[in-house]
């Protein structure tokens, strides 16, 4: 059954994954990443986690609600336990040095698999795509794990900002 489940698997999906784990490990090193890179994966996890909703639930009923309630616990999750003395704007170059971290591969493979396997289910049981037991944790955690990334991201933002600020005008806007 799994050789049936991956031989149907099309082929960017595996795409998406390769370029996930290579993002993955890159954040996992110490390393000075301009404002507009460190966006890319924060708007592809959000693009995946809404598109997984869209697609396996659609946008009308408790899908889109739990889902924002799942952004917003996990944005305001990540804003708290985003240590903000460890990233260092570099205004100048419009850029940061963030330490690095195996958290957001984790995080990166957390969302693609649980994409994957809700896709499997689907596959299997389309009746679980009305079954609130089944959607609203689905899509609690798909959000959630997209409020993280972009919780990340907007302290990040604030930190370089606050930089920007004191830095005086010579400094790259965001």
């Amino acid at each position: 059954m799994l050789q049936h489940i991956f031989s149907h698997t099309p082929l960017y999906v595996w795409a998406i994954l390769g370029f996930l784990v290579y993002r993955g490990v890159l954040a996992s090193r110490a390393r000075e990443v301009s404002l507009r890179k460190l966006c890319i994966i924060p708007l592809v996890m959000l693009a995946l986690s809404l598109s997984g909703v869209h697609g396996s639930f659609g946008f009308d009923g408790v899908a889109p609600l739990a889902w924002a309630i799942g952004a917003l616990a996990g944005a305001a999750l990540a804003w708290t336990l985003t240590d903000a003395r460890k990233i260092v704007a570099i205004p100048e170059r419009a850029s940061v040095r963030r330490p690095g971290s195996w958290l957001p591969l984790i995080l990166m493979m957390s969302i693609f698999c649980m994409k994957y396997a809700v896709a499997v289910t689907l596959a299997i049981a389309p009746a679980y795509a009305r079954a609130p037991g089944f959607m609203v944790p689905v899509c609690l955690a798909y959000g959630g794990f997209s409020g993280i990334f972009l919780g990340g991201l907007l302290r990040t933002v604030s930190v370089y900002r606050q930089a920007h600020m004191t830095s005086g005008p010579q400094g790259a806007a965001v």
